[in-house]
């Protein structure tokens, strides 16, 4: 069985967060696997793969994540709320597990907004928000061309299909001035192909490579546009 708090860890969550955060996702995972077949929500039902491929590789971006919410408030008063929205949210991934982070790491002014076009989707991710008392998340049923402009401070999305233009615009759009797109993707070639498609919207764009515990012969990375 796959070390769930070792892996924490390794993702950069603080030790004194690490524990706590484990019971968090166990739950978490119990609630995927007991609803995954009526409501499609991850591509496997196995908790080891459960918890490598969608939690560690969730929350391996976290480190990167939380400084980028930092640098959001550099220019604003420490009270301000800072925004994040995961946008086609379906399972909850990376939202969960982020706002769960935030939540254990004592991060306060941060909230989620896991966006998913599904009815019965965001049943699920409003009863795991209440299972694991994450009072940091709200569901948001909508599709992301419904949301209002400039909502949101960082926006994430992971397992999503590939930034088009038409995509990218919408993103933009709802993200506020200043704000960053946080990409969870794969191989640095098929990345520069994909930018290389919306060049005209985004002509600039970073890369941070992401050690995901448990799949160290897999590349991945995050990418992150700066509106």
């Amino acid at each position: 069985m796959v070390d769930l708090i070792d892996g924490l860890k390794k993702c950069g969550i603080p030790e004194s967060a690490a524990e706590p955060l484990a019971v968090k996702m166990e739950a978490y995972i119990k609630e995927i696997i007991l609803f995954n077949s009526a409501y499609n929500l991850t591509n496997t039902s196995d908790r080891d793969e459960l918890v490598v491929r969608h939690i560690f590789d969730s929350l391996a971006a976290w480190p990167k994540i939380m400084s980028l919410v930092e640098c959001s408030r550099s220019d604003c008063d420490e009270t301000t709320t800072v925004t994040l929205a995961d946008i086609g949210s379906g399972g909850g991934l990376p939202g969960i597990p982020l706002a769960a982070a935030f939540t254990c790491a004592g991060i306060e002014n941060v909230r989620f907004e896991l966006v998913e076009r599904m009815e019965k989707r965001c049943a699920f991710l409003e009863n795991c928000a209440a299972i694991l008392g994450l009072k940091n998340v709200t569901v948001i049923n909508s599709e992301a061309e419904r949301i209002d402009p400039e909502a949101y401070d960082l926006i994430t999305f992971r397992a999503f299909r590939p930034l088009d233009k038409k995509m990218t615009k919408t993103l933009l759009r709802i993200v506020k001035a200043g704000g960053k797109l946080c990409a969870y993707k794969a191989k640095a070639a098929s990345i520069k192909e994909e930018m290389n498609g919306i060049t005209a919207l985004v002509p600039e764009y970073e890369v941070f490579p992401l050690a995901v515990p448990g799949l160290e012969d897999s590349e991945r990375n995050l990418v992150v546009i700066t509106k």
